[in-house]
């Protein structure tokens, strides 16, 4: 790479500081200016860029999005499609049978070099045509998911999709939304951003509107910008949005900040049979090469058959079927509602062992009902409902579940004029570490009341109780949780006309303590089926949630999950990280955490050897769902959990996840097939090659029959990706397990060669095919049991079962298969086999090769037995 290459990325990186820093430092009106925002009259409100005017400046500016690396197009995949290692090592192996023809003086073997060639052109034709289709359901899929904004547009705030957003769009903000780009902030209300993805502060930041900015802070310290990749926590905002996509500041340094866990187990086991398959090539080649150069004492066509072995040795299919594979069950996975982001999370998806997730509309039908307002001690209340009505209809940030429940039960009661008799002051928004929200109103006759609702616990600390109220109040508060309500309290403060008006959470204290209100939702129908039919596939569901003990115990008890061991946060922050691993190994059911707390339990019980998924939609998700190994969201969650995830649900229930997880270990398993077929076959494939160059006096097979005989047993395996799973097999989590791969390929490997070593034996004894005149009968003869013999196995191994249609295979399985097996006998035994230099063979050989087939299929069906009865497994 050139001096100006490697400095190309540090100077945009630069550029793009330089213009953020130099847009900070600029007043409120110059930033209206420089970007022509316009306001309503009469509401005040931004105008915004029309749809025209947003339209010209997608064009200009491109679409919203940052791309690491090259841009994917059909010849980018077209390119990777033919380049990969096992074509590498083809194309190598067509120089050197050309070259060393020439340095022989002999001409090249035009013919054998077609069909690696051929071999090359069909491998990359089947994975350019299977990227191309996994790529067009992927881009499907994602439609499916979309990320929006708020923006104003044509004097109307509008959702539009995040990746149409442009320079000079305003964007209104709130808890839960994604910064869709490097904004300026034009209004603010105390919002708190995330910028761990950017400085690795865990630590949200609040940011104002009008800041001071000194030249000595660093961009990201600058309190009046925002940032692409971080996300709102609490508050509201409006900003103006400076830059998009690799512009933005994200982009022009997203390489160094790119959250890619890297290669996971499946991925890099993959890659080590792929290295074990080339080293072993790499080990055989000159040894048989050297073996039948000395016995033959014909060197070139000794070089020629090495070269041949090298083709038969190299995993060519492995890339089109991988490819192939995860691309059918991303799109088996889309029929059960579940879309699967990346392609390479579908695996992981199948070896997940526990699933973390919070209840609220998991477990329940995520249909909340307002169903109690009480007071102090416990009697029906409507000021109280009132006083929840109007913080919930007042306040402007992220309306949850439970302020749409407050609403609903207000409006069913008649209560819609009182808002008419208030006037919005203020709010000081939600966040987790204080559990409430304020608002802050204006009576027609001028009077200021502080209207608060939160979690009890804090609500209780901030109101005026004396000891006996405050028994009072927790008593009330025990009884209906118990009961399973999820209990929230309100409190009132009337402020001074003199305050200022200027609110934060300093103005909540000395409350007025109105009283209880309590939710209800109900568990779902489905989720004690669903949470047994994880248990039954060797799932364990874990729940943590921030609710009280009360409430998520209510649930938990009545759809399975054992709730005998409960820890809340308090007690998870008292435990070091040996002690919670520990206690996660037996507790089903974790309370009151926080979003860090969550993560940490995550890691935790990743930390003791699981495979952990993480299901939530929320804003506090976000750091469990990132360092979960697979983190599945909902469509309908919040943004910044959505991009998170590396799996969204288009229903939000645990039956729908249960027939994903299915899903993808049937995507594990196909795959697996062939890695361990192939792997097997190859080492069975080395021994027989071995010993027959050791003892036969000729060449066991010539090169162009050897090249053949991959050939048609590549197009054998096209039908994997399709093929059907035993149904125990997909019970239990599986896991990349190299020495299963190991021990399968020294067991099954070696009962090939013996079948090959009893076809010579045949061959040569039975049929007395040893003579120079007969070598070309011995090579026909053998080519037929290899091809067919390499293609049955697939059949016979790619099920537990002894009866191998109990698990039948897929029809695009076996029809390639049957195709292979028949054209390999017609080659052998019609006048075809001239074309290979074998002479074909006589009718009475049809007798000798079922019998070879029946023994074959007979001894491998016993080794299954075998095999499973002492390893306990089989694929």
């Amino acid at each position: 790479m050139s001096i100006l290459k490697r400095r190309e990325r540090p100077l945009k990186k630069d550029l793009t500081e330089r213009k953020l820093k130099a847009t900070a430092k600029l007043s409120y009106r110059e930033v209206v200016d420089k970007y022509k925002i316009a306001f309503s009259s009469e509401t005040k409100e931004p105008l915004g860029l029309s749809q025209a005017q947003a339209a010209k400046r997608l064009e200009k500016f491109g679409e919203n999005a940052i791309t690491l690396g090259k841009h994917q197009t059909t010849a980018t995949r077209a390119f990777e499609a033919a380049v990969n290692p096992f074509n590498g090592v083809l194309i190598i192996i067509i120089l050197v049978s050309y070259f060393a023809s020439r340095f022989a003086g002999e001409s090249s073997d035009w013919v054998a070099i077609g069909i690696i060639f051929a071999m090359v052109v069909i491998s990359s034709v089947v994975s350019f045509v299977q990227s191309q289709r996994s790529h067009d359901a992927a881009a499907k899929l994602a439609s499916m998911i979309t990320n929006t904004a708020t923006v104003y547009r044509d004097g109307e705030a509008k959702e539009v999709p995040m990746h149409d957003l442009v320079p000079g769009d305003v964007v209104k903000l709130a808890a839960g939304d994604m910064i869709p780009g490097d904004v300026r902030f034009l209004t603010t209300k105390h919002i708190f951003v995330a910028q761990a993805a950017l400085t690795g502060e865990s630590v949200p930041v609040e940011k104002k509107a009008g800041a001071q900015i000194s030249d000595k802070d660093s961009l990201t310290d600058m309190r009046n910008l925002a940032f692409m990749g971080t996300n709102v926590v609490s508050g509201f905002a409006t900003a103006v949005v400076l830059e998009t996509g690799n512009d933005t500041y994200f982009g022009s340094m997203a390489k160094t900040l790119n959250n890619n866990k890297g290669k996971n187990a499946f991925e890099r086991g993959v890659a080590s049979v792929s290295r074990l398959l080339i080293q072993m090539m790499v080990v055989m080649v000159p040894l048989v090469f050297v073996i039948n150069g000395l016995l033959k004492a014909d060197w070139s066509m000794s070089l020629l058959f090495a070269i041949s072995v090298a083709v038969g040795l190299t995993p060519e299919m492995l890339p089109v079927i991988m490819t192939s594979t995860l691309a059918l069950g991303a799109v088996g996975m889309s029929k059960h509602k579940v879309i699967v982001k990346n392609l390479g999370a579908i695996q992981t998806f199948g070896e997940m062992d526990i699933l973390c997730t919070d209840k609220t509309g998991t477990l329940t039908e995520d249909k909340i009902i307002l169903e109690k307002y009480l007071d102090l001690n416990g009697d029906d209340s409507e000021a109280v409902l009132q006083a929840a009505y109007l913080n919930s209809a007042f306040q402007t940030g992220l309306k949850g579940l439970l302020d749409l429940a407050v609403i609903a039960r207000a409006e069913k009661n008649g209560l819609n004029p009182k808002l008419t008799e208030y006037e919005r002051l203020g709010e000081v928004p939600f966040d987790f570490m204080r559990r409430r929200l304020s608002v802050v109103l204006k009576t027609k006759a001028g009077k200021r009341f502080l209207v608060t609702k939160g979690a009890v616990e804090e609500m209780l600390s901030i109101s005026k109780l004396t000891k006996a109220q405050l028994a009072t109040a927790n008593k009330t508060y025990e009884k209906y949780n118990q009961k399973g309500f999820r209990v929230l309290a309100v409190a009132i403060r009337e402020l001074p006309k003199d305050e200022d008006s200027r609110f934060d959470p300093s103005d909540e204290r000395d409350m007025e303590f109105a009283g209880f209100i309590g939710f209800f939702d109900p568990p779902k129908d489905s989720a004690v089926q669903a949470v047994a039919g994880l248990k039954a596939h060797g799932v364990r569901t874990i729940v943590l949630t921030g609710d009280s003990l009360g409430v998520a115990k209510n649930v938990c008890e009545k759809v399975g999950i054992d709730t005998k061991h409960t820890l809340s946060g308090a007690d998870v922050d008292k435990l070091d990280d040996e002690g919670l691993k520990n206690a996660a190994a037996e507790c089903e059911l974790f309370v009151k955490l926080s979003p860090a707390q969550k993560a940490r339990l995550v890691k935790a019980i990743q930390d003791a050897g699981h495979t952990v998924g993480y299901l939530g939609d929320g804003i506090n998700d976000a750091p469990p769902l990132h360092q979960a190994d697979i983190g599945i969201s909902v469509d309908n969650a919040v943004d910044i959990a959505k991009e998170t995830a590396n799996i969204i649900l288009l229903k939000k229930d645990l039956t729908v996840l249960d027939e994903g997880v299915m899903e993808g270990r049937r995507t594990f398993g196909n795959v697996s097939k062939y890695i361990k077929m192939t792997v097997s076959g190859n080492f069975g494939n080395m021994i027989s090659v071995l010993v027959a160059s050791a003892v036969l006096p000729f060449l066991p097979m010539l090169p162009i029959q050897i090249l053949t005989q991959n050939l048609l047993y590549d197009v054998s395996q096209l039908g994997i990706p399709f093929d059907n799973v035993d149904e125990d097999y997909i019970k239990k989590p599986r896991k990349w397990d190299p020495k299963s791969i190991r021990r399968f390929m020294f067991f099954i490997g070696p009962i090939s060669s013996i079948f090959d070593i009893a076809a010579f034996a045949v061959l040569w004894f039975v049929f007395g095919w040893h003579t120079e005149a007969t070598t070309s009968l011995f090579w026909a003869g053998w080519f037929v049991v290899g091809t067919t013999t390499q293609a049955l196995i697939m059949l016979i191994a790619r099920t537990n079962k002894t009866n191998l249609f109990k698990t039948p295979p897929a029809k695009p399985l076996l029809l390639a298969t049957l195709s292979v097996i028949a054209l390999a006998i017609i080659i052998a035994f019609s006048p075809i086999a001239e074309a290979l230099q074998m002479t074909h063979l006589p009718p009475i050989f049809a007798l000798p090769l079922v019998l070879i087939l029946l023994a074959y299929i007979g001894a491998v069906q016993l080794a299954k037995v075998f095999y499973q009865r002492v390893f306990k497994s089989w694929l």
